[in-house]
């Protein structure tokens, strides 16, 4: 079977980040565009939204820790810089859902799915250069967090406040949601962030400091000193969003991830089974269990992440594909083959076949390549193509780039494809 790797550098240095290097850059206002749509029109005038700019910063912060090309790092750094000098909040704390192309506050809620990537974003940046910045308002984001959203009442972490940390009526991360107090997404993508955070805090303890110079941006590379106390909380946390995944988010009965919860943990909405979660959160839950290191809780996390992928083997197609998701309850299934699910399919089957031995899915990560490269990536004009239809055309409703269209799932997978050496 062929070797991944050569095609995914390929993929990620000519077809991906050279789309957001080249097209989303405002050099009139600053960061980057928020919008071109599914036919390539840019939309200067459009709103900025945190998640796209979290997302960029962490896309090429990453990239640039492992491939180290230096263009990579000014655009991480330009959005770092932007990041925190107009969607962080420096009043009451955290990030802005959205500002208006001029860089002023649009939308001033705080979604904490929003702050989640701000934190991933900035700790992969001080993960990547030792920018003790960039380290320091990830933690100051964690403790938002931990302070504003955190439940210690039923445990797990509410979706959103207003500005001030006032309750909101509506909590929903996007139209597209239920309106609950807490989502299996934002447990999600909190874990996520918080398992970098720890993998960074240790890196920056164990390692001297760094000798490599950039010869280009703003980034001097220092030695980072944090308290062990500070290790300890983060770890602790991350330990308990284990916990909640296993006993509140995964459905014991079906094993796919239940994604709408009342304060309680009483699970609400409709009966929903999204495969692109599911697929996802096998790897990255499994991830947060190998950086904590505790061998107890990693042999039971192990059984998990082989059931949540097992059930989301449902969405699989005989073309290699994975379709979005089914609604028990009314019959319909989301058929489109989005984007980010073909990206995450491919890391959760090779990460079965690395550590469990699965050559099925072995087999299925290359098929789901496969399929993003014969109906995903957009070789004329850079980037992936929101989705392809059931019938197989292109999905152009939908944007190219936008608040929801981000280089994450697809630089994320080149690059766990590259720094998995498989």
């Amino acid at each position: 079977m062929p070797d991944l790797t050569p095609s995914a550098r390929h993929i990620l240095q000519n077809n991906i980040l050279p789309f957001w290097l080249h097209r989303m850059p405002d050099p009139v206002y600053g960061g980057f565009y928020g919008r071109i749509d599914g036919h390539g029109t840019l939309h200067p005038d459009a709103p900025k939204g945190a998640i796209l700019n979290a997302r960029i910063l962490w896309a090429f912060s990453a990239a640039y820790r492992v491939l180290r090309d230096p263009q990579y790092l000014d655009a991480a750094t330009r959005a770092k810089d932007y990041l925190l000098d107009h969607f962080y909040d420096h009043q009451y704390g955290g990030v802005f859902w959205s500002l208006d192309h001029q860089g002023q506050p649009l939308d001033t809620k705080k979604q904490f799915y929003a702050l989640g990537f701000a934190l991933y974003g900035l700790s992969e940046y001080a993960r990547a250069t030792g920018d003790r910045q960039a380290l320091d308002y990830a933690l100051e984001l964690y403790d938002t967090i931990e302070d504003h959203a955190f439940d210690p009442v039923n445990n797990g972490y509410i979706e959103a406040l207003s500005r001030q940390w006032q309750p909101l009526a509506d909590m929903r991360l996007s139209d597209l949601d239920a309106n609950y107090p807490k989502s299996q997404n934002t447990h999600l993508h909190i874990i996520e962030p918080y398992t970098n955070l720890l993998r960074t805090l240790r890196e920056q303890q164990d390692t001297p400091p760094c000798a490599y110079v950039p010869a280009i941006g703003a980034v001097q590379p220092v030695a980072v000193a944090v308290p062990p106390a500070t290790i300890h909380r983060v770890e602790a946390s991350l330990r308990n969003l284990i916990h909640i995944f296993i006993h509140h988010i995964l459905n014991p009965v079906t094993h796919h991830l239940d994604l709408f919860f009342h304060d309680d943990w009483t699970r609400g909405g409709a009966r929903l089974e999204s495969y692109g979660h599911d697929i996802e959160c096998s790897w990255l839950l499994h991830e947060a269990a190998l950086v904590l290191g505790d061998q107890h809780l990693l042999r039971q996390v192990e059984t998990v992440v082989q059931q949540v992928a097992d059930a989301a083997a449902k969405g699989l197609q005989p073309d290699g594909s994975m379709i979005h998701e089914a609604n028990l309850d009314t019959g319909r299934r989301d058929d489109d083959r989005h984007w980010w699910v073909q990206a995450e399919s491919v890391v959760g089957w090779l990460n079965l076949w690395q550590h469990f031995g699965d050559q099925q899915a072995l087999h299925r990560a290359h098929a789901a390549w496969q399929y993003i490269l014969d109906n995903i990536i957009d070789n004329e004009h850079g980037e992936w193509y929101w989705s392809r239809r059931a019938d197989g055309t292109v999905n152009r409703d939908d944007d190219k780039a936008g608040f929801w269209k981000c280089p994450y799932h697809n630089t994320r997978a080149c690059l766990e494809i590259i720094e998995r050496e498989l």
